[in-house]
């Protein structure tokens, strides 16, 4: 498969749209309404916890940074706060974005741009990126965030550990945004009500990065851009390496999050710095439960899904021969296993999208 065929203005999104593919209505396992709602509830606290200690951790460390240097001491905690700020800023512009980490929406909203900043997403224009992926996931020529497309370009995944590819993609657009265009794809997902609101974002940004840039070059000090600019190099590893085992390897065109994302079992603190976004089947069916109740989710509807990975290094084992294979044969990918206690995948969908 061409990566052509993954253009948002290609063949294969029109095809999307013409075997109702895209919009669709897809699986989910039955939740009694009771329960879903009681999942649901929003609350400020458990995010109020989980930013305080997000926001003290970087403030710390970002002190320890800025102390230090150059002394080569600064170099732990600058990976560290790296870490923190964006990978763990990932995972914060996501769950604000769904505007469940918060009861109040303006705590969303906040947290939300802060993160945006962080990770050089412009806000605006990955929401609504972030919901067509959300209607459409992993659906070619619709999903504007298939992160490894057949067949997989191993040399970008590992430019991506060091957040090359992003850091490229993230300022050409934002860049590209504030001379006030577009790209094709973007203006496929973003309302034309909406698109002034991203040249805006982008402009404002380019001037807080000009200020970042300007007070370096006053202070003669390279702090302000290890903290400002460079943490997408150090610090987006975490993310890369669990981003990869949301989709990596799983069905494309299909209607059952069971077939085309992985749910991954791992440790507290890559929990705590991911936001529980290792629920990730979970998180694609019921993308309204917030990330603190999503292992009660799990332990809720386990029985209807595939068996989780029990490690990261688990799921790695798994992926990796796929996607070595998807080189020579790139219609193979792994289908998940479902217990008998499960209600059974259908094919249909998945048939006609491929011609069957």
């Amino acid at each position: 498969m061409a990566s052509s065929e993954y253009d948002l203005m290609g063949a294969r999104g029109r095809a999307a749209v013409e075997t109702g593919l895209a919009t669709a209505q897809w699986y989910h396992t039955e939740v009694d309404r009771k329960t879903m709602r009681d999942l649901m509830r929003r609350s400020d606290n458990p995010a109020l916890v989980d930013t305080a200690i997000w926001l003290g951790l970087i403030v710390a460390t970002g002190i320890a940074v800025a102390v230090l240097w150059p002394s080569w001491w600064a170099v732990p905690f600058l990976l560290v706060y790296s870490v923190l700020y964006a990978s763990g800023g990932d995972a914060r512009w996501h769950e604000c974005g769904h505007g469940t980490a918060f009861r109040t929406d303006w705590m969303n909203q906040v947290v939300y741009h802060i993160a945006s900043f962080m990770i050089v997403r412009n806000p605006v224009a990955w929401r609504w990126s972030h919901a067509r992926h959300h209607t459409d996931t992993i659906i070619v020529g619709r999903d504007p965030e298939i992160a490894i497309m057949r067949p997989p370009d191993l040399f970008k995944l590992i430019l991506n550990l060091f957040g090359i590819m992003d850091v490229i993609a993230g300022w050409t657009a934002m860049i590209r945004n504030a001379t006030g265009t577009l790209g094709e794809a973007e203006r496929t997902y973003v309302p034309e009500s909406e698109q002034a609101k991203v040249v805006t974002v982008a402009r404002v940004w380019c001037a807080i990065y000009a200020a970042i840039f300007a007070l370096a070059i006053l202070t003669g000090s390279l702090v302000p851009i290890l903290l400002f600019v460079l943490p997408k190099l150090f610090g987006s590893w975490h993310l890369i390496v669990l981003g990869v085992l949301q989709h990596a390897g799983l069905a494309e065109d299909v209607l059952d999050h069971r077939m085309n994302t992985r749910t991954v079992y791992i440790n507290p603190v890559s929990r705590f710095i991911y936001m529980n976004m290792n629920y990730h089947v979970e998180h694609h069916m019921f993308p309204m439960v917030p990330f603190h109740a999503l292992p009660r989710l799990h332990a809720l509807i386990k029985d209807d899904l595939p068996v989780p990975s029990p490690s990261i290094l688990a799921a790695y084992g798994e992926v990796w021969p796929v996607l070595k294979r998807q080189l020579r044969h790139e219609a193979h990918f792994h289908k998940p296993v479902l217990p008998k206690t499960a209600r059974p995948y259908r094919e249909d969908f998945h048939a006609a999208a491929l011609g069957g």
